[in-house]
C-alpha cells in the first residue's frame, strides 16, 4: 500500500488549518483521508474541496442521495475501494 505523508489536523496552522476547519466531518471534526492527501499543498486541498462542492451540491434540480448514489456508482465501476 503507497504512503503519503500528511499533516494531521492538531498540526495544522494558518491555511491548512482554515481549510481543514471548512472540510472536516462536522460528525466527528475529522478530515478525510482523501482530502488530507493534499495537507503538503493547500492549494490543492482547497481545488479538491471546491470541485468536490461544486459536483455534490451544484445541481439543486438533483437530490443530495441520488448525487451520493451516482458518485457511488462511478466509483465502483472506477475499481475504486473509497
Amino acid at each position: 500500500m503507497a504512503w503519503i505523508e500528511t499533516i494531521d489536523e492538531s498540526a495544522a496552522a494558518g491555511v491548512l488549518s482554515d481549510l481543514y476547519a471548512r472540510t472536516c466531518d462536522p460528525a466527528d471534526g475529522r478530515v478525510d483521508n482523501v482530502l488530507k492527501v493534499h495537507s503538503l499543498h493547500p492549494e490543492g486541498l482547497k481545488a479538491h474541496f471546491d470541485v468536490y462542492r461544486a459536483a455534490m451540491h451544484g445541481t439543486r434540480s438533483l437530490p443530495k442521495a441520488e448525487r451520493e448514489m451516482i458518485a457511488l456508482v462511478v466509483s465502483k465501476l472506477n475499481g475504486c475501494h473509497y
